[in-house]
């Protein structure tokens, strides 16, 4: 009997300590290596999840590579096969903290943040920092995040005959309401 209760008190600890998490499974990333005069390069991802823990600020985001999306399904598939080899490498994950973050602090006028952690794609994991700008609405908190990586911090080869019209530097947008 004691066996049966100190689970069951176990279990419903666990329940309530993960409502603690805000979660959104429709989160979206763009990300853009585009070179002037040539063909755009861009691509979106809308199941992005993300997972924030809003008593210490730590945050983490799980993309998967094959949701992303382009104008051109030629650009797609030569995506998915030839540079992040999506059979390989199938997501892209993010684990960090929001420095100074406090969720009673925030309102509807977005505040900026820095965010640390590990960003870990194509089999490689590389530390970045970046900035955030996070607010607070009925629907819950908003974070909106613009940055650049290097395909080559990542071991993402860019071929040499298309080397001129795919960019080495990869401009991303990250956007969710987490709830």
């Amino acid at each position: 009997m004691k066996t049966i209760i100190l689970i069951a008190m176990l279990f419903l600890t666990r329940v309530c300590l993960s409502q603690e998490n805000m979660i959104s499974k429709s989160g979206t990333i763009t990300f853009e290596a585009s070179v002037a005069s040539f063909e755009e390069v861009k691509a979106t991802n809308n199941s992005v999840t993300f997972v924030l823990n809003p008593l210490t600020g730590e945050i983490a985001s799980l993309a998967l590579i094959k949701g992303f999306r382009f104008k051109v399904a030629l650009m797609e598939e030569h995506f998915n096969e030839n540079y992040i080899e999506s059979d390989h490498y199938p997501k892209a994950i993010f684990k960090g903290k929001i420095d100074g973050f406090d969720v009673n602090g925030l309102n509807a006028n977005p505040k900026n943040f820095i965010i640390k952690g590990t960003l870990a794609l194509h089999g490689k994991s590389k530390d970045i920092n970046v900035s955030a700008r996070i607010s607070k609405s009925a629907a819950g908190i908003n974070l909106v995040s613009d940055f650049s990586i290097n395909a080559s911090d990542f071991n993402i080869p860019i071929p040499s005959i298309v080397k001129n019209k795919v960019s080495n530097k990869i401009n991303i947008r990250i956007a969710t309401v987490l709830k």
